[in-house]
This record gives C-alpha cells, sequence and structure tokens, in this order.
C-alpha cells in the first residue's frame, strides 16, 4: 500500500463536502475514484495534493502518517495532480510553464536554458503523432487548442517523475487517439511502480485502465473493490441513494403531451465552439428545461453562447425569428438574462452597493440627472419580491450572506422582466431555506409564461425542479429525460456514459 486516506473530512463553513472518506492505492496500480456530482471526489483529491488541509482522518504514505500543507509539500513526497482547472500561464511558452519555478541551473545559478529545451523535448516526444500541429517548446500556451493545453498539463505533472499521479477528469479535453496514447502511458507508469489515480465521468475508460475502484456519495466512501468483479449497473446504484426523497420537488411539471402543445420559444441548431460540438435543441414557452451531466461537458459554454458571450457558430431563433447576439447586450434588449453562479467574478461588483448591483442592468430608466428618489423605490420593491434581508439598500453588496447576495444577482435580471432566463448553477454556495425560496420563485416565473434554461451541479435539484432534462456529454446532448425518466438514477446513468441499453434497462 503507497498511499491509504483515513476517514478525511472537510467541511467548509456549514457544509460537509466529506465526512468520511477512504481510499487505498498500491504501487503499480490504477484506482477509479467516482462518484455523482457534489460527492466529494475533487475535494479528496486536493487533501491528497495539498491544496486543500483536511479537518479529520489521515492520510498514511508508505505506512506512516503524512499531511500536506502546500502542493509543493506534496510535490516533495512524489505527488502529481493533472488538474481539470488547467494550472497553465498562458503567456509563457511550453517549456516555461512545465518547469516553472524548477529550471535545471548551471552551477552558477543561472537557468540552464539548453537543457530546459531538451528536456521539454523528450517529454512532448512522449504525444508525439498526436498533436494537430507539431508544438516546440518555445510555443506559447496561449496559441494552444483545449486539449494540447491538457497534454502540456499532463507533461507539467509527469516532469515531476511523481509516485502517486492523479488524473482528475485528463481525459475530458483530448480525442480517442490521444486517450489511448496517455493509455499506454499509464500501463508503462504502472510497469515502473507508479500509482494512478484516476477521476473520470466515462464509463468506458473507467473499465478500460482501471484496476480497482472507490466509490464515494455524499462525502462518504460507499464501496471499493477490483474493477473486473463489478458491471456498470452496480457502479451506478454505489453512486445514487437509493432512498433520496426530493423534498424541493416542483408540483404540476409539465408532461411530454402539455410540452409539444406550447409554441416553442427558443430553438437552436448546430451551435458550435471550442467545446460544443453540434448542439440542437428547442425550448417551449413556460418550460424549465434542466441541462445535466457532469461538470465541464459544455453546459456553461451553451448558456454563454446563448446570451451572446462567446463566440459560436450554428442558428439560434428566438420565437421563429433567427438572432445573432454579438454581445450580451444585444442579449438583454431582446429580453434575455443571464445569472451566473460566480457571483464573484460574474455577477456582482463587491464594493458597491445593494442599490447599485439592483439597477445594474437598468440605470437608463431613470434620466440623466439620475432621479435617485425613484430608483430606491424601484430597487426597495425587488428586495421586497425576494425577501432580501438586508441593513439598506445604501450597504456594500459584500455585506450581504451568499443567499442574499445571489438575490441580488437574480433580482437584478427580474427587474427587467425578462422573457428567457439562462441559469448557471444559480443556487451553488447558497442555504437551503434560500434555495428554497429560488424554486419557488422559478415555478411562479415558468406560470407566468417565462422560458427558464437551468443548469445545475446539484443533480437532485435537476430532477425535483425541471420539466425535461437535456444531458450533455463531452460537448453534445446525449440524452433527453422527460416525465417518468427522470429519476436520479437515470440522469447518473446518462452523465457517465452508460451504455444505451443500461440507460433504457
Amino acid at each position: 500500500m503507497l498511499l491509504s486516506a483515513q476517514n478525511i473530512v472537510k467541511r467548509y463553513g456549514g457544509v460537509v463536502a466529506l465526512s468520511d472518506g477512504n481510499l487505498n492505492v498500491s504501487s503499480g496500480e490504477v484506482v477509479a475514484l467516482v462518484g455523482a456530482n457534489g460527492s466529494g471526489k475533487s475535494t479528496l483529491s486536493k487533501i491528497i495534493n495539498g491544496v486543500v488541509v483536511l479537518d479529520g482522518g489521515q492520510l498514511l504514505l508508505d505506512g506512516a502518517p503524512a499531511e500536506f500543507a502546500s502542493p509543493q509539500a506534496a510535490r516533495k513526497m512524489g505527488i502529481a495532480t493533472v488538474f481539470q482547472e488547467l494550472s497553465l500561464v498562458p503567456q509563457m511558452s511550453i517549456a516555461e510553464n512545465i518547469w516553472l519555478t524548477r529550471e535545471p541551473l548551471h552551477a552558477n545559478g543561472m537557468v540552464n536554458h539548453k537543457e530546459v529545451l531538451a528536456r521539454t523535448e523528450r517529454l512532448l516526444k512522449l504525444f508525439e503523432g498526436t498533436f494537430k500541429t507539431a508544438l516546440t517548446p518555445d510555443v506559447s500556451v496561449n496559441s494552444l487548442q483545449p486539449d494540447e493545453k491538457q497534454i502540456i498539463e499532463i507533461l507539467k505533472a509527469v516532469s515531476t517523475d511523481p509516485r502517486i499521479l492523479i488524473l482528475d477528469e485528463a481525459t475530458a479535453s483530448l480525442d480517442s487517439r490521444q486517450v489511448s496514447r496517455l493509455f499506454e502511458l499509464v500501463a508503462e507508469w504502472k510497469k515502473a511502480g507508479k500509482a494512478i489515480i484516476f477521476v473520470s465521468h466515462r464509463m468506458e475508460e473507467i473499465f478500460r485502465i482501471a484496476d480497482t475502484y472507490t466509490v464515494l456519495r455524499n462525502g462518504k466512501t460507499v464501496g471499493s473493490g477490483v474493477i473486473k468483479e463489478v458491471t456498470e449497473k452496480e457502479l451506478v446504484n454505489l453512486m445514487i441513494e437509493q432512498a433520496s426523497v426530493f423534498s424541493h420537488a416542483r408540483q404540476n411539471r409539465l408532461s411530454a403531451r402539455e410540452l409539444a402543445q406550447k409554441p416553442v420559444y427558443l430553438s437552436v441548431k448546430d451551435l458550435t465552439t471550442d467545446v460544443l460540438r453540434g448542439v440542437n435543441l428547442e425550448v417551449h414557452q413556460g418550460e424549465l428545461l434542466g441541462l445535466g451531466g457532469l461538470m465541464g461537458q459544455g453546459q456553461r459554454e451553451l448558456l454563454r453562447a446563448i446570451f451572446g458571450y462567446i463566440q459560436y457558430q450554428g442558428r439560434i431563433n428566438i420565437q421563429g425569428r433567427e438572432v445573432f447576439y454579438r454581445h450580451p447586450a444585444d442579449a438583454i434588449k431582446d429580453g434575455t438574462a443571464f445569472v451566473p453562479g460566480d457571483r464573484g467574478k460574474e455577477g456582482l461588483l463587491y464594493i458597491r452597493s445593494i442599490l447599485e448591483n439592483i439597477l445594474l442592468p437598468s440605470w437608463k430608466e431613470f434620466g440623466v440627472p439620475l432621479r435617485m428618489r425613484k430608483a430606491h423605490q424601484s430597487a426597495a420593491v425587488v428586495g421586497k419580491s425576494l425577501n432580501l434581508k438586508m441593513a439598506g439598500l445604501d450597504e456594500p453588496v459584500s455585506s450581504l450572506s451568499g443567499g442574499n447576495a445571489q438575490k441580488v444577482v437574480i433580482g437584478k435580471w427580474l427587474k427587467r422582466k425578462p422573457q428567457l432566463l439562462l441559469l448557471d448553477d444559480p443556487t451553488k454556495g447558497v442555504d437551503v431555506g434560500t434555495k428554497a425560496e429560488f424554486y419557488k420563485l422559478l415555478a411562479n416565473l415558468c406560470d407566468e409564461g417565462k422560458t427558464i434554461i437551468f443548469y445545475s451541479s446539484d443533480d437532485e435539484e435537476l430532477v425535483g425542479l425541471c420539466d425535461r432534462i437535456l444531458v450533455m456529454h463531452d460537448g453534445v446532448i446525449r440524452t433527453s429525460l422527460i416525465d417518468k425518466m427522470i429519476t436520479k438514477r437515470n440522469l447518473v446513468a446518462a452523465s457517465l456514459g452508460a451504455s444505451e441499453e443500461e440507460q433504457h434497462e
């Protein structure tokens, strides 16, 4: 046994990310770490690689207690990670990224550039023939395609010659040829005695590469064993909570027949971006359409493309007329609103007041010079309608709790009475009480004829709320769930790439 994580606990405030996480990996072994959204896979991986400090339990390395206060500390002990969120510096070259802070030096302490280039060329040869264009060490990372960046991330981790390598969704951006080459390398690393922790949403890859498996559910390890002794169905059943109760389930959801009778508000045809690979969908007026699947499968890119936030190819029709939004301002004028999950970066101006944030898209309504009394009255109506708990509209929005801050993000758009709402994981980091209010608000908006596209990383949320769920996988819509097909088991199975036969069963 090379590494053992025992009874790991991690809390973020009142949220328990891990309550009893366990994982064992031996030299020369690939262990698949699997689980549904929010199960604790990423948190456990981050504890092992030193990004996050555990609150309870212990790590054993070679049988001795170990705790890593930083990724650098973990790296010194032979642990490297290929992150799902790339850690590359865009403005630097491939060589500079791979050897950053670890550059080979001359005897006088200066960087040995010749050795840097030679070592980088040797690493690039590991994936020779899988790049669309020949890569050299001096190429800027900024100019690379997503798959090429992912490979550089892999090479960066491998350059440390680790004993334990964590591959966190490392194949998500790779094509089949690149995945095959990676798996050839994994087989070589196994023979050399390295331990591999393989985090993936792709069932086919899990059964292809892993020797053992460990399943997390709701922050607990609920199963482990030899991969040849388990089936897809058994793995999926371990990942979901059989007796799960959806306390927030929406009443009077629309059936397939009722949806078919409603006019189509939005249609998307062959929508293509760097991530999306020809998405087609229709959303009916008054429908609450869910976007499911594991994170990073194109859900956010789909919402941003519809909102004019990122460039796309393909066709978008609103109520039968073709539109092309070059900028979010075009979408806003056309009655579309976008509510991001990352309110800190995309939703709020934290140093400004609650008033200013609520009225951010609507200041033109109040003339020049601004009619501040009317602005206050208008913002107060929004705050009251959302039960916003605050000391006053002139207080900074940073003074609000997470749930109330998210209400401001939603409220600023409701003020404009949009016809189409694009919601990007809007309840992430929001307390239970605020979530309940938000669910009721969504139901009321649908009853009023508003159209909503709702991405959530919470599978239960999607199952409890949506009229229909489109499950995305690798930038395409893999499965459509409606009526009795909307179950957590079906959603998880489709998200993990289970076979069509398994899903139907």
